[in-house]
């Protein structure tokens, strides 16, 4: 059962991070006759209606006396400017807002909202479409405790959830875990490729890929061991692993290009922000 707001929660947009957090809430127990969505996709509307949530085309639709607990952002970075400042009458000291769109600011919100409204800002990934995702959270100076507590039970609905008080971390973070998956992806590309490289079927290749990747992901969640452990279990002196790993532990291989990603995506991040 998940340990949410005790009021109404207001989703502002449906996408696919939205209608992730809503599956891992209703999954989890969540009444959802709690959950109201402003959604003006009317097709994804009609799906969301379905499961039982209240769904309004747009904000003006909302009735004047209902009082959100908790409004969450979930609209696309590009159309945050016109669609916060709309909701800028909710603000109240039981209100919480909290945004999971990349690159906006708490000072963007705080510009919007006022400097008197508790802003969360979080940076969440796309297995929390599989509830498997991580989701880095910090808030500006008037998140209390209890806003604090609600934005991250919310939010480990759909995997795991951190609390920093630095926001410029939030740029490191997503480098890491926002754009993690999607390196994830490419060395399974990769060692798709080097396969058939070797002779390996496409199709033969791709699959040992794919299995080998997420087996190894889900031995590491289970495991309490450090990952040097179980690279270092894998690896039989003399044999085949210690071989390939000679290759891609050199100087030039893994590490120093994944400091390289990382410092550029943490360089772009802070230039979008």
């Amino acid at each position: 059962m998940i340990e949410g707001p005790d009021g109404p929660i207001l989703l502002v947009g449906c996408g696919k991070m939205g209608h992730s957090m809503l599956s891992g809430w209703t999954d989890r127990g969540m009444d959802p006759n709690r959950v109201h969505i402003v959604e003006p996709n009317e097709d994804v509307a009609s799906l969301l209606s379905k499961k039982g949530v209240k769904v309004f085309n747009q904000n003006c639709e909302i009735p004047s006396q209902f009082v959100p607990t908790i409004i969450i952002f979930a609209v696309k970075p590009q159309v945050m400017e016109l669609v916060v400042p709309n909701y800028s009458h909710f603000k109240s000291e039981s209100t919480v807002f909290l945004s999971i769109a990349a690159g906006k600011k708490i000072a963007f919100f705080e510009q919007h909202l006022g400097d008197d409204a508790a802003i969360v800002r979080a940076m969440p990934n796309t297995p929390a479409a599989v509830q498997r995702g991580i989701t880095v959270a910090c808030g500006n100076t008037q998140v209390s405790n209890p806003h604090k507590q609600q934005c991250l039970s919310l939010l480990r609905a759909v995997g795991e959830a951190e609390w920093i008080e630095d926001e410029d971390l939030i740029d490191a973070v997503t480098a890491i875990s926002g754009g993690g998956p999607a390196y994830v992806f490419l060395l399974t590309e990769a060692m798709t490729k080097a396969g058939v490289d070797s002779g390996l079927p496409q199709g033969l290749s791709a699959r040992l890929a794919r299995a080998t990747v997420s087996g190894a992901g889900e031995l590491m969640r289970q495991s309490d061991e450090h990952p040097s452990t179980l690279r270092e279990n894998v690896t039989s002196p003399g044999g085949t692993t210690e071989e390939a790993l000679r290759v891609l532990m050199s100087d030039d291989a893994w590490q120093t290009l994944m400091d390289r990603a990382i410092a550029a995506a943490t360089a772009r991040s802070r230039k979008l922000a």
